[in-house]
């Protein structure tokens, strides 16, 4: 089984996340902030990677450094996970729709971490969470992941709905790229030997 545990503890947050990338997408997320518990639940159930995540973070300041710690401990989780990404299909995208709205999210598991991000909010919240948070998450998980990721909103005007599909396009296009593809048998998807250079 492809699993991983990682912990991490700062003066800002005390994270806790495990993960099974062959899992069916169950899911137990604590994290203190109910949207962003509500957006892990969505990437976990869509990915079918099981995900348990702890946080205890200063969300008597704001939400950022939980969101942010959170990203780049699940990050860490899945590039541990994946070991030497041996097998794996590697590339994926999706366009997810969610009534008016609509996303693209193309990935690469290659080891080199980036994030585009072209996705716009016309408000700064939903409820009390701070929509620019979204980017700071998945800059955080790309950069921790080792991912190459590629988000961008299509259209839609609920900012909830944008959201959610944000989540459940890089959720789908994860559960595809880091299937194990049959016919890749044990070897790493790259002419150059490795992934990640």
């Amino acid at each position: 089984m492809r699993t991983a545990s990682v912990s991490r503890d700062t003066k800002e947050t005390r994270i806790a996340v495990e993960i099974n990338l062959d899992g069916t997408g169950a899911y137990d997320v604590q994290t203190g902030v109910g949207f962003f518990d509500h957006m892990l639940e969505q990437l976990s159930r869509h990915s079918l990677i099981d995900i348990k995540a702890r946080a205890d973070g200063d969300t008597h300041i704001d939400f950022h450094h939980t969101v942010e710690d959170t990203g780049i401990a699940l990050g860490q989780a899945i590039s541990e996970a994946l070991g030497d990404m041996a097998g794996i299909t590697r590339y994926a995208d999706t366009h997810l729709a969610m009534d008016e709205a609509l996303t693209r999210c193309a990935l690469d598991v290659s080891g080199r971490p980036f994030l585009v991000w072209d996705v716009t909010f016309d408000r700064d919240k939903i409820g009390e969470f701070d929509t620019e948070l979204f980017e700071e998450f998945f800059r955080a998980f790309a950069m921790n992941s080792g991912i190459t990721l590629h988000i961008a909103n299509l259209y839609g005007s609920n900012c909830h709905h944008i959201a959610e599909t944000c989540f459940k396009a890089v959720a789908r296009s994860l559960r595809k790229a880091v299937e194990i593809d049959p016919r890749q048998a044990d070897r790493i998807p790259t002419t150059k030997g490795q992934l990640g250079s």
